[in-house]
């Protein structure tokens, strides 16, 4: 079994090479789109003369392999570009909606990591009993819906019958956190309804799988507690599985926050991402694609790394 570093490096190599391979399919799907983006900004009463030029002055002209590798060699620089619909500078255009996606991303995390983890150790308790089959249920009902149905279930109940929670998120740079967090409240309850049952169920899993080991057995013949050995003797040796979920969930929550953005008309990156493909801003798209796919693809190298530092067979090899 390869050391650490290696599978690190290992790891990395096969991150930028899928990087790459994303940037160059998303550059494909868009210039596959129907429409043209100097007609759509000039309007459909512009002259086809002034649309001609419009398009050489953005480089529409160019052949899209030529656009595409020196945007992919501009951004390997740290130059983002500009972009094609407004001219403004992309690095601007994402950073306060990145950081807005991060935002939602980490207020659904604090909260579904820990309740995940206590639901799936109680589960793992209570194991065949009401409480175990309810909770079971409950989580497989909502990993079997869609975000956008869960979204809009959310939103008859929480803001159009009850009107606790706004159905529209959203949220500017200085606002206080305490009305961020109101804003923020229904995406983020539809993110943590999502990724908390799949996370509760390979908490359960895990915990349940070890509880027939030898050293379990042990232990129950010494009359320790049944939540005593779970909690201390079962559940450490099930972290490798269960922080590899956990990342792997936190990963979904950045990148796949895109359907919720767009139900909820929440500023982040992944409404950006929308808006850009319906005005073939191909920059921007790229852009946006690469900071989701560069995320998903660290956080699944920092799982790889966390679930072998958590498991000494795989720190130890033989």
């Amino acid at each position: 079994m390869d050391s650490l570093p290696v599978m690190v490096g290992k790891r990395l190599v096969f991150g930028v090479v899928t990087l790459i391979a994303i940037s160059l399919m998303i550059a494909v799907g868009v210039e596959l789109l129907p429409g043209d983006l100097a007609q759509a900004i000039l309007g459909q009463s512009a002259t086809p003369e002034t649309v001609a030029a419009f398009r050489r002055e953005l480089g529409l002209d160019l052949p899209w392999y030529t656009r595409y590798i020196t945007w992919l060699g501009n951004f390997m620089t740290g130059d983002m570009g500009t972009s094609l619909a407004n001219k403004r500078e992309i690095s601007e255009l994402i950073g306060t909606r990145l950081g807005n996606t991060i935002f939602l991303a980490a207020s659904a995390a604090i909260v579904a990591v820990p309740l995940a983890v206590f639901l799936g150790m109680m589960a793992a308790l209570y194991r065949e009993t009401l409480f175990d089959k309810m909770i079971s249920m409950t989580t497989l009902s909502t990993i079997s819906f869609p975000e956008f149905f869960v979204a809009y279930i959310l939103i008859v109940l929480l803001s159009v019958q009850w009107s606790v929670f706004p159905s529209i998120s959203n949220i500017a740079p200085d606002m206080p956190l305490g009305r961020k967090l109101y804003a923020v409240a229904l995406p983020a309850l539809t993110l943590i309804l999502v990724v908390v049952a799949h996370m509760m169920r390979m908490t359960r899993a895990a915990i349940i799988s070890l509880m027939m080991s030898p050293y379990i057995e042990m232990a129950r013949l010494k009359g320790i507690k049944r939540s005593r050995i779970i909690i201390h003797h079962a559940f450490p040796n099930a972290l490798s599985p269960v922080i590899n979920v956990i990342v792997l969930n936190l990963a979904y929550l950045v990148v796949g926050v895109v359907v919720v953005e767009v139900v909820f008309v929440y500023p982040g990156l992944g409404q950006l991402l929308v808006d850009s493909v319906s005005k073939r801003d191909l920059p921007v798209v790229q852009a946006s694609g690469l900071i989701f796919a560069g995320t998903y693809v660290l956080l699944n190298l920092t799982a790889d790394v966390l679930s072998i530092l958590a498991n000494p067979r795989l720190r130890h090899p033989k």
